[in-house]
């Protein structure tokens, strides 16, 4: 059923049902190979971040109501995701560190994930005014499954990221609740990846156009390791002129369906990266490649600009014996001689995972009627055409 049937598990409330979303609808989406987008890289089996064995994901989306916004009652336009390092029943760790462009956003739990080197919770990413909620489900979701559990980084300081919907979304209504995070956490799975209007990406905007959600892999082949990348983006950054894909201008050469009315196009918003490898690295590498985002999202034409939270963080499934309390840990490290397949993986998965969530997206009227178009497929392919950019 699951696999095949379902895409991944996301659940959406229209009106006050809760509707379970069949992976059919995701699975038709397409995605930016697609339409023509040519790539650098090898991709994984189902190019998402999924593809790092372990990592499962997990959405909740809720889009409910139309029209005037009344505060509390919607429109509603948002969601929460799950990325899950080692499954749902992982209870260890993995070796962790994370990295900022510009801090105008929120990552929870990172000053612990730079203190010991490591990750113990799954990660979260929402909308800005639901945070608190989420990091408190997390806490509470663990609570449930170790009663006895006391105090510690791991389980009490979880990683929930956010994004700003509120052009679209009831922001203020604060409609994610614990149960959603519940949901989104039991529901994670591995395989394909929804993308586009989903989970914490549902009300998202990227260059002007609908984003959200977006993910897609590296595999570095055996002389590089056989190693394996992983990311995850919820896109909600940049300014449209400055829009790059596969090194077109495409934002300028699309310069309408800009969001309307009155939504300022001059990069404000934020972007969450999520990387995931089975690489052999260290904290301090993992450091060294969180940081090549930057050169990914510059590279689409993200520049940091002052009102965007553009945060990333970074972990490796490698090194079982993190977890260890007892005697000494024993480890195994990529040499640093070896380590820039990885950032060229980093940076070139990242850089899909954007154009995936784009593509994927769908034009959404949010609150007032506020209107944000998706990126137009047809003209996208006349673009890459003319830059002779076009794969097929």
């Amino acid at each position: 059923m699951l696999r095949t049937a379902f895409r991944l598990l996301a659940i959406t409330t229209l009106a006050a049902a809760l509707v379970l979303q069949p992976s059919s609808l995701a699975q038709n989406k397409p995605r930016a190979r697609d339409v023509g987008v040519p790539f650098e890289g090898t991709p994984g089996p189902v190019n998402a971040i999924t593809d790092v064995k372990g990592v499962e994901v997990g959405y909740v989306t809720l889009i409910s109501g139309d029209g005037k916004l009344v505060a509390g009652k919607g429109p509603v336009r948002t969601g929460v995701t799950a990325i899950l390092p080692q499954g749902r029943n992982f209870r260890e760790r993995v070796f962790a560190a994370w990295h900022t462009l510009n801090g105008n956003g929120e990552m929870t739990g990172t000053t612990w994930v730079e203190e010991s080197g490591s990750l113990g919770s799954p990660i979260m990413i929402t909308n800005t005014h639901s945070v608190g909620v989420v990091r408190d489900a997390v806490i509470e979701w663990n609570a449930r499954r170790s009663p006895s559990e006391g105090y510690s980084g791991d389980f009490s300081l979880p990683v929930v990221a956010e994004t700003y919907d509120g052009f679209l979304n009831d922001i203020n209504g604060f409609h994610v609740k614990k149960e959603h995070v519940f949901q989104a956490l039991e529901g994670a799975r591995s395989g394909p990846v929804a993308e586009g209007n989903v989970g914490g990406g549902t009300g998202m905007i990227a260059h002007g156009f609908k984003g959200g959600t977006g993910t897609s892999s590296r595999v570095i082949d055996a002389k590089g390791g056989g190693y394996t990348v992983g990311v995850l983006v919820q896109a909600n950054y940049g300014a449209r002129d400055l829009l790059q894909i596969a090194g077109v201008p495409v934002g300028r050469e699309i310069a309408d369906l800009l969001p309307q009315p009155g939504k300022v196009d001059d990069g404000q918003g934020s972007i969450i990266v999520v990387v995931a490898t089975d690489a052999p690295l260290l904290p301090h590498q993992l450091k060294r490649v969180v940081k090549r985002v930057s050169l990914a999202i510059g590279d689409v034409g993200g520049r940091g600009e002052n009102s965007s939270g553009d945060i990333f963080i970074a972990f490796s499934t490698a090194n079982p014996e993190v977890s260890k309390s007892t005697g000494t840990a024993q480890l195994t490290m990529l040499p640093n001689e070896r380590i820039n397949p990885l950032f060229r993986a980093t940076v070139d998965a990242t850089k899909e995972a954007i154009v995936n969530a784009m593509v994927a997206a769908e034009t959404m009227k949010g609150i007032n009627g506020n209107t944000v178009h998706a990126l137009p497929h047809g003209r996208l392919r006349e673009v890459l055409k003319k830059y002779n950019r076009l794969i097929k």
